[in-house]
């Protein structure tokens, strides 16, 4: 049985289980002409809730344990077939060999207990599976190993979580009765739900840490960390064998241009996004908000690589030929001083891309003002403006100032617009008519290509991601502190 097929099953007969447990319930109700303590409905969720919850434990275990456990078998005997003289590689491609040879009829498999890669391929190339071309003949005896024993955990894990569900859900069909707590039972189950469902934002920025700080320490331990945050030359690369040569791994050039980038970005879209939010929460009708509001946040929806295809073919060269028009009327020299890629391209484009993200969250701020705030400057005889500017952009502006640091987090954690509109040149500069690049370009430079992850070339990616990763973090962490501040205010 696959995976999914035992999933099924088990949600079958928790569902069995359920109704057996709400008609023995309701039967004993009636037998005994007594109250239950719980519903029906609880006394069926019990017996669900020992069928299924205990089955799927087992089974989520049992799917994240066991391909460790073959994996590690497998490469101990990698080991003792190479004598530890095997690539990285190998157990992939034996993962890859097991996999197409499950692909084959039962007699085909059996066929091939003595075969080699020139006698498997074209039994695989013939069902279109396959097969790495520096596979060597003693992987395909491994991969038969593997497949074995994968059928033979799939085996054991269909009959024990099977066994489990049948178990749990006669177990708690024998224990209902007149008083029992069932309701209490389902309401633990539930709670560890919301328990587990509260835990995954945590444990996945746990994970995240931890998946990029191990590898940071290997480059730290590499490169000189003094030398990382303070240098100002980028050229990564790490000295070959037998070579002193090695690159500059200063991490100033990419910052700058990170914060510049997403600086310019937020010079546009604050003003734009910020009397946007201003007009549809104070002034706008409820028809014409119901229409403005939407569509604004269309933008929100555009994918940014669409984004950056807009500002590779329009925004781009339309700033060079402005700015060559302008040079040439000012000058009569005609070249542009404007490039094509450049900080204002990127940062004008994405300032377009975060607009609906700074008047989203200011609209939702200015609207949560107490209204008596209003009544009361209005009362006074203040005007709608005055109100706006002296009274609710005053008790509104921590929240303002929290959702445009949210924003600055979006900004500067931006991949695919500064990709194709800022650049790869790792430059300081002020001149935000030339290009620059930024932190999030050169991750995904160090970890695309030819590289493998384990390579040297490609620890500074994740020294680079750690850094953005802090960065962010204080952004998000200094905002969330100011929305309790200001939540504190009005509560």
């Amino acid at each position: 049985m696959s995976t999914l097929s035992i999933i099924f099953a088990v949600l079958l007969i928790g569902v069995a289980g359920f109704f057996l447990g709400y008609a023995k319930s309701r039967r004993i109700a009636a037998d005994a002409s007594g109250k239950l303590h719980s519903r029906p409905v609880y006394h069926g969720s019990y017996v669900f809730s020992f069928s299924a919850v205990p089955a799927l434990a087992l089974l989520s275990l049992w799917v994240i344990i066991s391909p460790i456990l073959i994996g590690a078998d497998i490469s101990s005997r990698l080991a003792e077939v190479t004598e530890g003289a095997s690539s990285n590689l190998a157990p992939s491609i034996v993962r890859s060999i097991a996999s197409g040879i499950s692909y084959l009829p039962p007699d085909q498999q059996a066929s091939l207990a003595n075969a080699g890669v020139a006698e498997l391929r074209p039994l695989l190339t013939a069902r279109g599976v396959p097969l790495a071309a520096d596979a060597q003949d003693y992987m395909v005896p491994l991969a038969q190993h593997q497949l074995v024993l994968e059928n033979r955990s799939m085996l054991a894990m269909s009959v024990s979580v099977l066994a489990l569900a049948l178990a749990g859900a006669a177990l708690a069909y024998s224990r209902i009765a007149l008083r029992l707590r069932a309701r209490n039972s389902v309401e633990s189950v539930v709670r560890g739900f919301l328990i587990a469902a509260s835990s995954i934002a945590i444990l996945t920025t746990v994970g995240i840490v931890f998946s990029m700080l191990f590898e940071s320490l290997d480059f730290f331990s590499r490169i000189p960390p003094a030398e990382f945050f303070f240098g100002t030359v980028w050229e990564p690369r790490f000295a070959a064998a037998g070579s002193n040569v090695q690159g500059q791994f200063g991490l100033i050039p990419l910052l700058l241009g990170t914060l510049y980038i997403a600086f310019v970005a937020m010079v546009f879209a604050v003003p734009v996004g910020l009397f946007a939010a201003i007009y549809m929460a104070e002034y706008a009708s409820r028809p014409v908000r119901s229409v403005v509001k939407p569509l604004l946040e269309v933008l929100a929806g555009i994918p940014t690589i669409v984004y950056g295809f807009f500002a590779l073919i329009t925004v781009g060269p339309f700033l060079r030929d402005l700015s060559a028009q302008l040079n040439g009327l000012l000058t009569g020299d005609y070249s542009s001083f404007i490039q094509a890629q450049s900080v204002l391209t990127a940062g004008l484009v994405m300032g377009i891309m975060l607009i609906p993200f700074v008047s989203s969250l200011s609209d939702d701020i200015i609207t949560s003002v107490p209204r008596a705030l209003r009544d009361g400057s209005l009362g006074l005889g203040a005007t709608r403006s005055e109100t706006v500017r002296r009274v609710i952009l005053p008790a509104a502006l921590p929240g303002i100032v929290s959702a445009l640091l949210l924003t600055a987090s979006r900004a500067i954690g931006e991949t695919m617009i500064v990709v194709l509109a800022a650049g790869i040149a790792a430059n300081i500069t002020i001149n935000p008519f030339e290009a620059m690049t930024t932190v999030t370009i050169k991750i995904v430079s160090q970890l695309t290509g030819d590289l493998d992850f384990t390579s040297p070339q490609s620890l500074v990616a994740f020294a680079l991601g750690i850094t953005l990763f802090v960065m962010t973090l204080m952004l998000n962490i200094f905002a969330l502190y100011i929305v309790r501040k200001y939540r504190e205010q009005y509560e």
